[in-house]
């Protein structure tokens, strides 16, 4: 392989950081041309950054996404291999399905929690008006999961200021991490028999209780056009969302069962899509130095203390530095954690968090919209400092700012996620 340029290969080889016969992976971004020479124009992600090279891949078949090792010799890239088709671009094609259609969980959570005391309207027989069928009480297996979903969400009231480092408190946001169904299908695995509590799953009991009820199949639940939040539908990919907080009406029509089901649906596929961006942006990250070698990405559903279902998003990632001095070290290469955290507190206002933890190295950054807000962190700023120091750790930074960070689409091509797919 050679850059078109050959004056400024060495140039853009050095900015790789790329060492005379050092081998990486690469992924193909783009197949520019191809020629009828056995060879092809190619648009390469190494390390971060896009290189265009020409290919002499002779009968080596190359499509946008696989991945390719080089090697640098000299002030050309030799290509290595092809390596072995990833289930990442199937996985990328069902995150594109699920991406139009996605239902925000605080919001589905206050339709479901609704119907335990309003219920739900059968759908309509043909020729009868929508309003023309009562209102029906919930399926009893539908009622127990909601009810076990909204008793084991955290409470605004449970978490006190200076509590985090309280054992119960440490507990508490585990439970709240491994029930967001970010992880069903792996905890239904160790233990296939028993009734996890798992926000995904619990809904999954709701679903099936609601089509046992009308007598449906879970075929004709997957034809269902689920209904979708549009904030979801603008940019689906955004973290974090800039989600409206839902309202806790329950003076209006009940839904009907049809409308509850697509409401389901909705919310199935954000958690999907939650799960299936993680694994993309993970398996990324395994051959690109300047990415995170894991991520996740996890809508966290939480009570006011009026027991309204609110929104928490959080984005966890996971860095490791793989130096030159550490490779020849028989020790694990150093890791940092960065953990983004997003909220809208009806007092506070929308909140976001930005920590990093090096060893015992911990650096934050709050950001707040109300000066109100701002003020008032800054006061405890000294007690916060102060309680990470009580937990061993050193901190290097620690300040509030005012506003809200810059919104990023998290590192995913567009080309693989065309909601057009």
């Amino acid at each position: 392989m050679a850059t078109p340029d050959a004056a400024s290969a060495r140039v853009l080889l050095d900015q790789l950081k790329l060492a005379n016969r050092e081998a990486t992976l690469a992924r193909v971004a783009e197949v520019i041309n191809r020629q009828s020479s056995a060879g092809a124009q190619l648009l390469l992600d190494i390390r971060g950054q896009s290189l265009t090279v020409q290919a002499a891949i002779g009968d080596t078949s190359l499509e946008i996404g696989d991945w390719v090792k080089v090697m640098r010799a000299g002030n050309e890239l030799q290509l290595m291999g092809k390596l072995a088709q990833a289930p990442e671009a199937g996985i990328a094609r069902a995150l594109a399905q699920r991406l139009p259609w996605q239902q925000s969980i605080d919001a589905g959570l206050t339709r479901l929690v609704n119907t335990l005391t309003q219920g739900l309207r059968q759908d309509p027989l043909p020729g009868q008006l929508p309003s023309s069928r009562p209102a029906q009480p919930l399926p009893e297996a539908a009622r127990q999961a909601i009810e076990q979903v909204i008793a084991r969400l955290p409470s605004g009231n449970n978490l006190a200021p200076g509590s985090g480092s309280q054992p119960t408190a440490t507990q508490q946001v585990r439970q709240w991490i491994a029930e967001s169904g970010l992880f069903a299908e792996s905890r239904l695995a160790q233990a296939p028999a028993s009734q996890i509590p798992d926000l995904k799953l619990a809904l999954g009991r709701v679903i099936t209780a609601l089509l046992t009820q009308q007598g449906s199949t879970p075929e004709q639940f997957n034809r269902l056009t689920p209904i979708a939040t549009p904030e979801l539908m603008q940019a689906p990919l955004q973290f974090p969302q800039a989600l409206a907080a839902p309202q806790a009406r329950s003076d209006g029509e009940p839904p009907s069962v049809g409308q509850m089901l697509r409401l389901l649906a909705g919310m199935l596929n954000r958690i999907t899509v939650n799960q299936l961006h993680s694994q993309v942006l993970t398996a990324r990250g395994g051959g690109d130095t300047a990415a995170p070698a894991s991520t996740l990405l996890l809508d966290l559903p939480w009570l006011t203390p009026q027991n309204e279902p609110r929104l928490a998003q959080l984005r966890i990632e996971q860095y490791l530095e793989d130096t030159e001095s550490e490779r020849k070290s028989p020790t694990r290469a150093t890791a940092e954690w960065r953990l983004s955290l997003a909220m809208d507190l009806d007092e506070a206002g929308p909140l976001h968090f930005d920590v990093a933890l090096r060893q015992q190295a911990v650096s934050a950054r709050l950001w707040a919209e109300k000066q109100t807000t701002l003020r008032r962190v800054n006061q405890e700023l000294p007690a916060l400092r102060q309680c990470l120091a009580d937990l061993g750790l050193e901190v290097t930074d620690l300040e509030c700012r005012r506003g809200t960070p810059q919104s990023s689409v998290t590192r995913l091509e567009h080309r693989l996620v065309d909601t057009r797919a």
